[in-house]
C-alpha cells in the first residue's frame, strides 16, 4: 500500500505502513508492518517538535513542513526505509459531533431490506447540509429501526417498509483539511488517508471487551483533549475540549514566574495531579535569569497549579459523558492516553473527580516486542494510525485479488461470533474513510495552487 521501499528485504515492501501524528506539541511518524502472529512490528520512530500547530490547527505553514520532514527523516533511518506515502491523523477544535436519525422508504414488503438499502440511508447522511466551511468526516451507525421496531444492528434480510437508523456524524473544517495536506505534500510526501485521531488512539489502547462493556477514552494532547465513548461495541459520542497539556505548562509558567521552558520541565519531572501526595518542605531550586538570584518551589504548591486546572478539565470530560446518555452504562470506566497521562496520580484524581474505574491506556496489547520506548501513552496515536493503515492495505488486498498471506486469521466460528456483533455499515466502507473524497479534491486544491 505504502510507497515505502525496505533495503534489506524488498518482499517486506508493501506491507510497511507509516502512520504521521500532527499534535500540537510533537509530531511523531511511525512505521510498522503487521507479522506473522498478527502483532504490530514497529520498525522506527521520529519524533520533533510542532513548531507551527496550535490547538490540533495549523497556523504556520513552513514551521510545520519543517517539522515533519524532521519526524518522517528520522524513522525512515531508523527503519531503513525510504518513505513516499503516509497515514495521517487528523484532530483539534474544530472537529465537532452530532447525532442524528435518516429514513428511506422503500417500495416493496415483499423484497428482502439488502446492502443497497443500508448504502442509501448512509448516503443521505453525507448529503446533509453543514455549516459554511464544514464538511462531513464520519457517518457511524448506532442501530437500525424497521417500522418502529428498534434495536437492530443488522437489518438485512429483514422485511419492512419504513427503514430508519441512528447515526453519530463527526464534521471538521474542510480549511483545516487542506492545510493538512499541504504540509504533508511540501513535505515530500502523499496522503494515502486520514483518521480522526481519537478514533486510531481507540484502536491502540482499549480492548474489544472494554468497548462493548462501555468506556471512555480520554485523549490528553498538548492543545486539545480528545473524548470518544464506546458502548456495545460502538462508538456512541465524541467531543473536543480545547485545552490540553500546553495551559498547564503556562499555568505553572505565570503561576511560579518563571520561564516556559522551565516550567515544562517542572512539569514533567516533578509535577503532580493530587496536592495532598506530596510534602510541604518538598522545595525545587530553579536557576534564575542572568544575574538575578534563583527561586525555591514549593512540590506542592506546583501541585496545586497543576491540579486544579487538570480539575477542570476532567469536569468539561465528566460534562460529556453526562451530554452522552451513557453515564450509567460505562462499565469500563475510563481510559486516559496521550502525552498528558504521564502526569503522577492522573488515574487517582480522575477516580476522585468522576467516580469512575480509571487506568492509562499505552498500546502494548498489539505490539510485539519488548520496545520501552513504545510503551508510552504518547505514542498511542502514531500506533493507532498503523493499524489504520494495515487494515486499509488488508483491504485493497483482498478487493484487488492479490494473494496476501495472513498467518494467523480467526476461526471460522469466532469470526461469525465477532461480525455478528458487529452493526451494519456502508458496503464501501465509507466508515472512517470518507476522507477519500476529500483527497481527490484536495489533490486538486494542490495542482491549482501549484499552477
Amino acid at each position: 500500500m505504502e510507497k515505502t521501499t525496505n533495503q534489506g528485504n524488498p518482499n517486506l515492501a508493501s506491507e510497511l505502513v507509516v502512520g504521521v501524528d500532527i499534535g500540537t506539541t510533537k509530531i511523531a511518524a511511525i512505521v510498522g508492518r503487521k507479522n506473522e502472529f498478527g502483532k504490530i512490528e514497529i520498525l522506527g520512530i521520529g519524533k520533533s517538535e510542532s513548531l507551527g500547530v496550535n490547538r490540533g490547527v495549523v497556523v504556520n505553514i513552513e514551521q510545520t513542513v519543517g517539522s515533519i520532514k524532521a519526524a518522517v527523516s528520522m524513522a525512515a533511518d531508523k527503519a531503513n526505509v525510504d518513505i513516499g506515502e503516509v497515514i495521517v491523523g487528523i484532530a483539534g477544535q474544530h472537529i465537532k459531533s452530532m447525532q442524528h436519525r435518516g429514513m428511506i422508504i422503500r417500495q416493496s414488503l415483499e423484497d428482502e431490506i439488502n446492502q443497497k438499502d443500508i448504502d442509501n440511508l448512509i448516503d443521505n447522511m453525507h448529503r446533509l447540509v453543514m455549516s459554511p466551511g464544514e464538511e462531513i468526516i464520519h457517518v457511524i451507525p448506532q442501530e437500525y429501526i424497521i417500522d418502529n421496531e428498534s434495536g437492530i444492528k443488522n437489518p438485512i434480510g429483514h422485511s419492512g417498509i419504513r427503514l430508519e437508523g441512528n447515526f453519530h456524524i463527526i464534521t471538521g473544517q474542510i480549511s483545516a483539511v487542506k492545510n493538512i495536506f499541504k504540509c504533508v505534500t511540501r513535505a515530500g510526501l502523499e496522503t494515502v488517508d486520514l483518521h480522526l485521531e481519537p478514533l486510531a488512539s481507540a484502536d491502540a489502547v482499549l480492548s474489544d471487551e472494554e468497548k462493548e462493556a462501555g468506556v471512555v477514552l480520554v485523549d490528553i494532547g498538548g492543545g486539545t483533549t480528545d473524548v470518544a465513548i464506546f458502548y456495545d461495541g460502538i462508538i456512541r459520542h465524541t467531543a473536543v475540549i480545547p485545552f490540553g497539556g500546553n495551559i498547564v505548562t503556562e499555568d505553572i509558567k505565570e503561576g511560579c514566574g518563571i520561564i516556559k521552558a522551565q516550567a515544562e520541565q517542572l512539569k514533567m519531572r516533578f509535577g503532580s495531579a493530587l496536592s495532598q501526595e506530596n510534602q510541604e518542605n518538598e522545595i525545587i531550586s530553579i536557576p534564575g535569569l542572568r544575574g538575578r538570584p534563583h527561586k525555591e518551589i514549593s512540590v506542592k504548591f506546583l501541585a496545586q497549579i497543576i491540579q486544579a486546572r487538570m480539575e477542570e478539565i476532567l469536569e468539561f470530560v465528566l460534562f460529556e459523558i453526562k451530554s452522552s446518555g451513557f453515564e450509567r452504562k460505562l462499565a469500563a470506566g475510563i481510559v486516559v492516553t496521550g502525552g498528558g497521562a504521564l502526569l503522577k496520580h492522573l488515574p487517582q484524581l480522575v477516580m476522585l473527580t468522576t467516580g469512575m474505574d480509571c487506568r492509562i491506556g499505552t498500546p502494548n496489547e498489539h505490539l510485539a516486542g519488548n520496545d520501552d520506548e513504545l510503551k508510552n501513552p504518547l505514542y498511542a496515536t502514531g500506533v493507532g494510525l498503523v493499524m489504520k493503515g494495515i487494515e486499509k492495505y488488508e483491504r485493497d488486498s483482498k478487493k484487488g485479488n492479490n494473494s496476501v498471506k495472513v498467518e494467523v486469521e480467526l476461526t471460522n466460528e469466532e469470526s461469525k461470533k465477532k461480525e455478528a456483533k458487529k452493526i451494519a455499515g456502508h458496503s464501501k466502507k465509507k466508515i472512517g474513510s470518507y476522507f477519500t473524497d476529500l483527497i481527490g479534491r484536495t489533490r486538486d486544491w494542490m495542482s491549482d495552487d501549484i499552477e
